[in-house]
């Protein structure tokens, strides 16, 4: 199964580590850490041009995470996800 994440732009679900929101956990000095290494580290993917208000950390095995900053929220992005239990 695979989320759609905005744009053209999808992951795999058995990927993801994590969805936050950009507003919220931007606060955190740990967090700007993270985001910074993995900018400098070319692990960002921007999804669309508008500002992002999201952000879905990804993993495939034995590989660095990747950061896919997305212009849906958060909460947008958990309900696409949680429709895929049902499933």
């Amino acid at each position: 199964m695979y989320l759609h994440i905005g744009q053209e732009t999808v992951v795999p679900i058995r990927e993801i580590i994590g969805i936050f929101d950009m507003d919220n956990t931007t606060i955190s000095k740990t967090t700007r850490q993270f985001l910074n290494e993995a900018q400098r580290a070319g692990r960002v993917v921007t999804v669309g041009d508008d500002l992002p208000k999201s952000f879905v950390v990804c993993q495939k095995e034995k590989e660095p995470p990747t950061v896919y900053l997305s212009q849906l929220s958060c909460t947008t992005l958990l309900k696409r996800a949680e429709s895929f239990r049902s499933i």
